[in-house]
């Protein structure tokens, strides 16, 4: 692995247009390390200009990529696939760096995040159309997939890798040009991305990224202008739910992947040394900083105290938390110190309204912005936790009787993005599982996210797929031909 100045010396810290280039004023802003505070690089602060700027190169370039061979944009995909993965420990360690989750965790990432350019490499060539004569016997009907044209992508910070190949994949596998702007948290990764794709052949202006501290400043221009066709954003509902009002008037087509408050069902038949292993891994991954984390822990009664019992152990003995950088971390920090208070209070409320905390439950204080692996009983009704995302290492734990009381706990929340369900009964685990309103459902896993299956959620949680055959859709418009 490269040294830690050696791979922030090798990541562009001005705005990627068809390259490196200057903001045009906007001047820069500062990206810390989330273990220490400290500042870890400069980049780039684009203003509304600079937005244009990056909209311009990418109406220009949109119909020579669309006009490219469904096979040459593969290869270019699948070339920069191998690069990422051939600086897959550079990636990992600067994830590590600006969003500090603990590298095992980044590294996992790099492999998720470049499975994307592979799995949309080869969709490239399998965009489907279809033909057949009118039923009527008027004519032929020719069915033919497009692609929409320029793209907005508005990523966020707590997967800065996997986040942004997600979307960037299917786009360019359909022959749409594409604007990133990432999270200004962790702008770092998505910049060294856009350096590699210009190195595996990507033509200038087919994607850009733009940094900025002023998302919703930097991005008016672009969903107002009317060549953009498409925004595509991961994030919180609230600002989701406001995209997609300043979306409406161009009639963008839009795709959300908003916030989640994830049900663990564990019922009484469950193997529960796997619900526990399950649960360590829906809770955790990532810090919990995660939309799939598991938000809420519904446990049928008959197996509670053992299922706790063993949760805490679990956590206490396989939970090591420090600096990401650390080999032997598990636990990194929260991203800032306003995601530390956010965990904090959710805690504090639930406390004082009447939960018990059975481990962790209290930030260690000191540099960085960290908070323990923490397990809450006795959980009030009344508790934010029970309602908001925590995004953090919280697991509340929740009694229930029967599985129709399991399964309508588990539904009582306005989000619908993921569900986890733990039963040796297949006949409840496919009874359950159609009976819940979410996107996704895991059963006996406690990792559902595969680039080769859709992603996406329900209700507050969004619409639109990303992954699978179903991702490239969102990059196409249909058009029908009437033939004689």
């Amino acid at each position: 692995m490269a040294s830690e100045t050696d791979v922030l010396d090798s990541v562009p810290k001005q705005l990627w247009i068809g390259g490196p280039v200057d903001a045009t004023g906007g001047g820069t802003f500062a990206v810390h390390n989330p273990a220490n505070g400290e500042v870890i690089a400069e980049v780039a602060d684009a203003t509304p200009e600079d937005a244009v700027r990056a909209l311009d190169a990418a109406a220009a370039a949109q119909a020579d990529w669309a006009a490219t061979p469904a096979r040459e944009r593969g290869e270019i995909l699948r070339a920069v696939f191998e690069r990422i993965t051939a600086q897959a420990e550079d990636f990992a360690l600067l994830m590590t760096l600006e969003m500090g989750k603990a590298l095992p965790e980044s590294r996992n990432e790099v492999r998720y995040g470049a499975e994307f350019f592979r799995w949309f490499s080869e969709e490239a060539a399998r965009i489907n159309g279809r033909y057949l004569h009118a039923p009527s016997g008027t004519g032929r009907i020719l069915v033919h997939k497009q692609p929409v044209g320029p793209c907005l992508a508005i990523t966020p910070w707590n997967f800065p890798l996997a986040m942004g190949t997600r979307k960037i994949g299917p786009a360019l596998a359909a022959g749409c040009t594409m604007i990133v702007k990432p999270a200004s948290a962790t702008p770092l990764t998505m910049l060294l991305l856009a350096k590699l794709c210009a190195e595996a052949g990507l033509p200038e202006g087919v994607l850009s990224v733009i940094t900025s501290r002023r998302s919703g400043a930097v991005t008016q221009p672009l969903l107002e202008d009317p060549r953009l066709r498409k925004l595509t954003f991961t994030g919180s509902t609230e600002v989701g739910r406001t995209l997609v009002e300043k979306s409406a008037r161009g009639l963008l087509r839009t795709s959300m992947e908003l916030g989640g408050n994830a049900p663990f069902v564990v019922f009484d038949d469950a193997d529960i040394d796997a619900a526990v292993q399950g649960a360590m891994l829906a809770k955790l991954r990532n810090g919990g900083e995660a939309c799939t984390a598991a938000n809420r822990f519904h446990v049928q009664r008959g197996v509670l105290a053992e299922f706790t019992d063993k949760f805490a152990a679990a956590m206490n003995e396989q939970v090591r938390m420090g600096p990401g950088t650390d080999p032997d971390t598990t636990l990194g920090p929260l991203i800032n110190s306003e995601q530390l208070s956010t965990v904090s209070e959710l805690v504090d409320d639930a406390v004082s309204a009447g939960a018990t905390v059975r481990l962790g439950g209290k930030a260690p204080g000191g540099p960085g912005w960290f908070y323990p692996a923490t397990i809450l009983t006795d959980i009030p009704d009344g508790a934010r936790i029970l309602r908001e995302e925590v995004f953090g290492p919280v697991a509340p734990i929740i009694a229930f009787d029967t599985e129709d009381e399991g399964l309508a706990a588990a539904n009582d929340t306005e989000y619908g993005l993921v569900s986890y369900i733990y039963t040796r009964d297949l006949d409840r685990a496919l009874r359950v599982a159609e009976g819940l309103e979410s996107g996704m459902v895991g059963v006996n896993r406690g990792v559902i996210s595969d680039p080769a299956a859709p992603f996406g959620g329900v209700k507050a949680s969004g619409f639109g797929r990303e992954g699978g055959t179903e991702g490239i859709e969102e990059y196409l418009s249909t058009k029908y031909i009437a033939m004689t």
